[in-house]
């Protein structure tokens, strides 16, 4: 695989990424005195920052990535958060379209860090199916930008249902989850999903799965009418479930924090694949990515120009030979 050339096929594709909006808020701060009210730390804010998370992160991990037009979709309140996230993504030139339903605000999750570690994160959500309305304006919405290939980045907040997975599954286009156990059953006819193992074994069980790894991820493909399914395995890299499994190392690299490394790894493969890479060659890509993005600090991205960078140094042992046939009844097996 020439990664320059296929990088420079990802500036030709239209993707559109469906999901739930996050705003991440991070303070970051000090801790010195334990307060005198009661014994808890009091915690002195230097600085705040705000950065696009959820389904927003996935598609600025595309644009990072060079893809010639992204579009987001989903769902916003009438709030200061949504303006916040409709500033974030237009410096970066994303298509927003968000619906507003009433009562119902932008989802925020807070951070407060000191010395580079999360001490507590505080969330501010509501979590609601989307109404048939918005689901019907998002649809025609996603179909008259005509995208090459769909993410849909669910955090379980309300946004993915039956009638807009259905909806999405009409369009003809290969689509690409990043889900939630719970809602397993919306992701049957998907061209893949990319859960990491905690999730898949959630998955496994809700679909009443047995077996061992390699049984049990051939039984899930196949239940849910996946082309292929991807599972993270952290440091162990990733398994692509097909007619085998095969799985790819992951990149020897010091973990910050993995916040976001999933949308980097849905991102990542998504425009691969869709670019015409095949899917051995797009896990390969995911997992340098993957790689890269859990050594920063936060819900980050991956610049085109570090793949690149990776990609040369992991070169010989991520692409010649580097995978392994995986079956045993380990994922670390092989």
């Amino acid at each position: 695989m020439e990664l320059r050339e296929l990088l420079e096929r990802f500036k030709g594709l239209k993707i559109a990424v469906v999901g739930d909006i996050i705003l991440d808020k991070y303070v970051f701060g000090k801790v010195e005195r334990i307060s005198p009210e009661a014994p808890v730390p009091v915690f002195e804010i230097e600085r705040e920052e705000y950065r696009a998370g959820g389904a927003a992160n996935v598609a600025l991990n595309l644009k990072s990535l060079g893809v010639g037009e992204v579009a987001l979709f989903g769902r916003l309140g009438d709030d200061e958060e949504a303006k916040i996230l409709e500033r974030l993504l237009n410096e970066r030139g994303i298509a927003l379209t968000g619906v507003r339903e009433g009562g119902i605000p932008t989802t925020r999750k807070t951070r407060l860090i000191a010395r580079s570690q999360q001490m507590i994160r505080i969330d501010r959500e509501k979590r609601k199916p989307l109404n048939g309305k918005s689901v019907k304006y998002l649809l025609e919405e996603i179909e008259k930008f005509s995208p090459d290939g769909i993410i849909v980045s669910d955090y379980a907040k309300g946004v993915l249902t039956e009638e807009l997975s259905e909806g999405l599954k009409r369009l003809g286009v290969p689509i690409f989850g990043d889900p939630r156990p719970q809602n397993v059953h919306l992701y049957r006819g998907f061209t893949t999903i990319t859960p990491n193992l905690k999730e898949f074994e959630e998955i496994r069980r809700n679909l009443a799965v047995d077996g061992d790894f390699t049984k049990s991820s051939k039984r899930v493909k196949e239940l849910l009418k996946l082309h292929k399914l991807v599972i993270t395995l952290g440091e162990k890299g990733i398994a692509l479930v097909g007619e085998g499994i095969k799985r790819f190392p992951a990149t020897a690299r010091e973990v910050y924090d993995v916040t976001g490394a999933g949308d980097t790894v849905v991102a990542t493969l998504t425009a691969a694949v869709v670019a015409g890479a095949s899917w051995e060659e797009a896990c390969i890509l995911a997992n340098l990515a993957a790689g890269i993005v859990v050594g920063k600090l936060g819900t980050a991205t991956v610049e085109r120009e570090e793949l690149l960078k990776e990609w040369e140094t992991a070169h010989q042992s991520l692409y010649e030979g580097g995978y392994s046939e995986l079956e045993d009844n380990h994922p670390e097996g092989g």
